[in-house]
């Protein structure tokens, strides 16, 4: 017998405010901020893109029109995650 699913996904990621200074996110109950030196794709984005955010598989974040995947777990550990952007 298989079980059915009830309920909707209620895995939530959302942009809370945009600064000059970054973004803050609220991410199923955690609060993240990424700060715009640190994450400087979003420094020219449109605002209406930069809120297109989608939580994927609860793993990771993807904003389409902007083509930026950031892993959650890139945010609550970033010393595991040592790449930065370096513009050529």
């Amino acid at each position: 017998m298989k079980s059915n699913l009830l309920g909707k996904n209620i895995s939530k990621a959302e942009v809370q405010n945009i600064s000059k200074h970054g973004i803050w996110l609220f991410i199923n109950d955690e609060e993240f901020f990424l700060p715009l030196k640190e994450y400087p794709w979003f420094k020219k984005a449109k605002i209406e893109d930069i809120y297109n955010l989608k939580l994927v598989h609860n793993k990771h974040l993807y904003w389409s029109k902007l083509d930026i995947d950031l892993s959650i777990d890139s945010l609550r550990n970033p010393e595991k995650y040592p790449l930065t952007y370096r513009k050529s």
